[in-house]
């Protein structure tokens, strides 16, 4: 009843028509551009969770380890991750304006900006990782196992950096099939060389969690040799490699990504302090809370992939200088993608105890932990998804800024405080943490809701 309950909170008459009366044109439009998204993604997705759970045979730490280091490394790499919602912003705007032959030219800039940010900060953080990790947690056999498979990853930074301009790109132009396809091989050789690296097979050293680190490193720079391959054949046209972006193209690039690179690396923090707390309750919370988000992570898919067509949509049509089309893109995308979240949210509000079963075969505590969380969180989860959905538009329509501020402000103003607050302060324990975490993500939601509706994006020009 939770995720169904949601969809008719957001179909009343002050939203407008339900997600059934999208116009089946646009909903053609919409399934186009977001099922190749939500393909890569959810293979992205299935991957963590296959991670997670070979990683979980070599017990609580590992998984403990694992998850924070996965956040620390996701925390490292914000920033040069962030830089790609310029990419998209500005080619899904030149696409719309019919400059074709120039929707290359920001990915060209987003390559730059990376390869001049990512080396010398992935080389620091490399020898700094040991240090950082002791500040995250105080169990030495976490931090013994985390440390290392933080140094591991903190070398695919480049490549993770190409990998999201690429990204950018390719949503932008509309194009999206190409991103699924590289992130299918991608995964596809991560999971094997991961699985080779964890337990030994064939003869290979086993490694335990740095396997697993150095499965994910090897097979992004995979990914990013496979992306050029596919920019060379598909985007010369477009402008690809041909020569360095202008300066003044390199400074609508920088006013929109510096906002979004930002709001990432304060909302990887922000996950990072959240583990922390969770990390002062106890190790089984931590467990507990990193299976969870791997699980959640299945659930947002439909959210993460439309809120990214999202974005290419309302870019385009603003290209086109029609904003009125624009706004009802944020609109229609947000619908269609509560409408599919709230079925894929059932199992999670019905079943979560056998959910979580194949994550917990021999940790009942961390089990019991989760149950009531994961419930819960199906229940308001296609909230959440609507307020990632329009956090995405705003960023097509070039008011990173205003994303930024409504990010950063919800998070470490009001929901990291009480977090600390509610679970170590006042031991209400994880309940009390992740209760307060879905109350920050809703009224996050209503929010973004409310300032696409207000139009105050309209006028930005790029």
């Amino acid at each position: 009843m939770g995720p169904l309950f949601c969809i008719i909170v957001i179909t009343t008459p002050t939203v407008g028509w339900g997600p059934l009366e999208v116009e089946r044109a646009r909903f053609k439009q919409i399934m186009a551009l977001a099922l190749p998204i939500i393909g890569g993604m959810g293979s992205q997705t299935l991957l963590n969770l296959f991670d997670t759970f070979m990683v979980s045979q070599l017990g609580k730490d590992a998984v403990a380890a694992v998850g924070l280091g996965g956040f620390a490394h996701f925390l490292a790499s914000s920033f040069i991750i962030g830089l790609a919602a310029g990419v998209q912003a500005m080619a899904s705007r030149r696409k719309g304006e019919g400059r074709e032959n120039e929707t290359a030219v920001p990915l060209n800039g987003g390559l730059l900006m990376v390869f001049c940010l990512a080396t010398p900060l992935s080389i620091a953080l490399f020898l700094l990782a040991p240090a950082i990790f002791q500040i995250l947690n105080n169990d030495p056999n976490v931090v013994e196992i985390g440390s290392e498979y933080l140094q591991i990853r903190l070398l695919g930074m480049i490549a993770i950096g190409c990998n999201f301009s690429f990204r950018g790109y390719w949503n932008g132009v509309n194009m999206s099939r190409l991103y699924m396809r590289t992130l299918l091989f991608m995964h596809t050789s991560n999971a094997v060389i991961s699985y080779i690296l964890i337990f030994g097979a064939f003869g290979a050293p086993a490694l335990g969690a740095t396997g697993a680190a150095a499965g994910t490193a090897i097979s992004t720079y995979m990914g990013t040799a496979y992306y050029f391959y596919l920019g060379w054949r598909h985007a010369r046209k477009a402008g690809f490699l041909h020569g360095l972006p202008s300066l003044a193209t390199m400074k609508i690039m920088l006013r929109l990504s510096i906002p979004s690179g930002v709001q990432q690396m304060f909302f990887a923090a922000g996950i990072t302090a959240l583990f922390i707390i969770i990390g002062m309750v106890g190790t089984n919370e931590l467990a507990a809370a990193n299976v969870l988000i791997n699980i959640v992570l299945v659930a947002v898919l439909p959210g993460l992939g439309m809120g990214l067509a999202a974005t290419s949509l309302v870019g385009q049509a603003l290209g086109r200088r029609d904003i009125d089309d624009a706004t009802k893109w944020g609109w229609d995308v947000a619908r269609v993608a509560v409408m599919f979240v709230a079925v894929i949210a059932l199992p999670m509000f019905l079943i979560p105890e056998t959910l979580l079963e194949a994550f917990f075969h021999d940790e009942p505590v961390a089990l019991a932990l989760a149950a009531l969380p994961l419930r819960l969180t199906g229940a308001a989860i296609p909230l959440d998804v609507m307020g990632l959905v329009f956090l995405n538009a705003l960023i097509g329509s070039g008011a990173t800024r205003m994303a930024m501020i409504v990010s950063i402000t919800a998070q470490w103003v009001v929901f990291l405080p009480a977090a600390y607050l509610i679970g170590p302060v006042l031991e209400f324990g994880f309940m009390g943490i992740w209760i307060a975490q879905i109350c920050y993500r809703s009224g996050q939601a209503l929010v973004l809701a409310g300032l696409w509706r207000s139009r105050r994006w309209a006028g930005i020009s790029l």
